[in-house]
């Protein structure tokens, strides 16, 4: 009789994963968090399936790993849109209105911070400080500083890149 069962084929992600791992042979708990540094730089963000071969492969529970990942803000669960938006909330960029500019991304975009648009086109992240005050309030677009921002600016940027996206 032949088997109807297909192998186990490994997901992209599970081969990732292992290949950044092959460079940790041996490597215990106190390697967790260049691994996973390694995994979101090369994958975009850190899967569960990602989590659960780390913990199948250091012998860790997945429920230590996300321990551990949700305890630092730099580790993305969800992928980043095409365009990565960083509001920035530093003193400066406060005092000068983020917070308006911020609400304006939030209803232009239809999401809150952490997240990513429906069409995966956009992703919002607030940052402590993008270290460029002189320009405040600024926001950073994948390496595109935009300054001196308000509101009412806000929907004309975000359309310049949705028609950039399109091909316009």
């Amino acid at each position: 009789m032949v088997s109807t069962v297909a192998p186990n084929v490994p997901s992209p992600t599970e081969i990732a994963v292992l290949e950044i791992l092959t460079g940790y042979k041996g490597a215990g708990r106190d390697a967790l968090i260049p691994i996973l540094q390694a995994i979101q730089d090369k994958v975009g963000f850190l899967s569960r399936e990602a989590v659960v071969t780390v913990g199948r492969e250091l012998n860790l529970p997945a429920s230590k790993i996300f321990g551990v990942a949700t305890f630092y803000n730099q580790f993305r669960f969800t992928p980043q849109g095409r365009y990565h938006i960083q509001v920035c909330r530093g003193t400066a960029c406060h005092v000068k209105g983020s917070l308006a500019v911020l609400e304006a991304l939030k209803r232009e975009l239809k999401v809150d911070a952490g997240e990513t648009t429906r069409d995966g086109l956009f992703s919002l992240e607030v940052v402590a400080c993008i270290g460029a005050c002189g320009l405040a309030p600024v926001i950073n677009i994948d390496g595109n500083f935009h300054a001196d921002l308000s509101s009412q600016k806000i929907p004309a940027l975000v359309n310049s890149y949705r028609k950039q996206a399109a091909g316009n």
